[in-house]
């Protein structure tokens, strides 16, 4: 008896061990934790309303997040789809991390994706910045820079719009 009961402690720990951690699938971790929160409990137990959320969330998402839908089949323009794959066990009530972990076991690549490092612009000196940095600093603001031709023209720009999307944190 206690044989069997050291078994199943072992393998309960080995299960452990080998679930997905954050840095492993964190778009996939970090979409679905924040998809999930969205939820109604009624919508939580129903794989179909989960599905139909799921799309409707995907419509708004940019960057990795919108890749990620792409690849489980999220958007009209997904090639492949999978969202069973999510949808079920999310009804029942699984934690990400092997929800991930299942997706990653259909399509690897859902785990190759990762976010790109935040840039803290409070304490930056954007004159060390590359100007492929300076850009993205703008698009993430969904702003551009038509007059820019130097790297200067680009920090001008960045330092006129920090106090629009920086108020609470200058």
């Amino acid at each position: 008896m206690k044989w069997h009961l050291g078994t199943v402690l072992l393998l309960a720990c080995i299960a452990a061990a080998t679930s997905l951690k954050l840095d492993e699938c964190e778009v996939c971790i970090t979409f679905l934790g924040k998809f999930s929160e969205t939820l109604s409990e009624e919508d939580k137990a129903n794989p179909t309303r989960i599905e139909d959320k799921f799309r409707t969330a995907c419509e708004d998402a940019k960057g990795k997040d919108n890749r990620f839908c792409y690849y489980i089949g999220g958007l009209e323009t997904s090639a492949t789809g999978i969202l069973g794959e999510m949808s079920k066990p999310m009804s029942w009530g699984m934690p990400m991390d092997k929800i991930c972990e299942k997706l990653k076991k259909k399509d690897a690549q859902i785990c190759d994706l990762r976010y790109e490092k935040q840039i803290d612009l409070k304490n930056v000196d954007l004159k060390k910045l590359k100007v492929r940095d300076l850009k993205k600093i703008l698009n993430d603001w969904d702003e551009s820079c038509d007059d820019c031709l130097e790297k200067g023209d680009y920090i001008k720009r960045i330092e006129t719009l920090k106090p629009k999307y920086m108020r609470g944190e200058l």
